[in-house]
């Protein structure tokens, strides 16, 4: 009765609310996963208000058919589908850090700085410092090319071209994101590739002067040299290194917007 004198009209409400959630699910898979705002350092409340915000934002882009419903067999699949959609899109960039970390786990281990870890403040867990240090680049790079509006541009135009209430997701769009997983770890490894390749030459180097002089010390003189040597190798490649984060962030911006139909690039 209060409801009708207030002129409020319950329907009006629910249709309403139901515009934004289906928004709202592929904006929070989007959140879970996507660099930077995924790191969980955020604060889960800022994430929820930002996912709210971009719902909102997104919502005109989001039209759902009037008799789709949350309870039925369609709107279950609808929600996996919209979270999965969210997800991929984040993921693709994501792994690109991922592969960064790998392969400064890589060149630390080489290096011999496999016991130097610092806690990764995007996963909340131990890695090594060359793997943070190659985040951190990744992270600057990712900022600098406006990653982050580019990512939210590919969700926004992927209303349109993956619409609510569609099945879009099938094995092909899998076998994509799957396909890139393995590219990009490949591209993680290359980009360790030098410094792992100077180190060989070094660690060569040492095995053959111990052998002609016996009475050094391998471990005395070998772990300084191999650690000097890969940051040596570090500095003089610095600027093929960043060039190589910078297209791999590119390629993975470009997969994410090929991912959802292309034309938004």
């Amino acid at each position: 009765m209060a409801v009708r004198e207030l002129g409020i009209d319950a329907g009006e409400i629910a249709a309403q609310a139901l515009r934004i959630w289906w928004p709202l699910l592929r904006v929070g898979g989007f959140m879970l996963v996507a660099p930077v705002v995924g790191s969980a350092t955020v604060p889960r409340t800022a994430r929820i208000l930002l996912s709210v915000t971009l719902a909102l934002m997104l919502a005109p882009f989001a039209a759902a058919p009037r008799e789709l419903s949350i309870f039925s067999a369609a709107g279950v699949l609808t929600t996996a589908n919209q979270l999965l959609i969210g997800i991929a899109i984040g993921l693709v960039v994501q792994l690109v850090f991922d592969a960064l970390a790998l392969a400064g786990q890589t060149a630390s281990m080489t290096m011999g700085l496999g016991f130097a870890t610092l806690v990764d403040p995007q996963r909340g867990a131990n890695t090594a410092v060359l793997g943070q240090m190659f985040t951190i680049f990744g992270t600057l790079v990712y900022l600098s090319v406006n990653g982050h509006l580019r990512l939210i541009g590919t969700l926004a135009h992927s209303f349109q071209t993956m619409p609510v209430g569609a099945e879009v997701i099938g094995r092909d769009f899998f076998g994509a994101v799957s396909g890139w997983g393995a590219r990009v770890f490949e591209s993680g490894l290359l980009i360790a590739l030098p410094v792992t390749v100077a180190l060989v030459v070094v660690n060569l180097a040492l095995g053959v002067v111990t052998r002609a002089a016996p009475q050094l010390n391998l471990f005395g003189i070998g772990f300084p040299i191999t650690m000097m040597a890969g940051f040596f190798a570090l500095i003089a490649g610095l600027d093929s290194l960043i060039g190589g984060m910078l297209n791999l962030l590119q390629d993975a911006l470009t997969t994410a917007v090929d991912l959802v139909g292309g034309g938004a690039r």
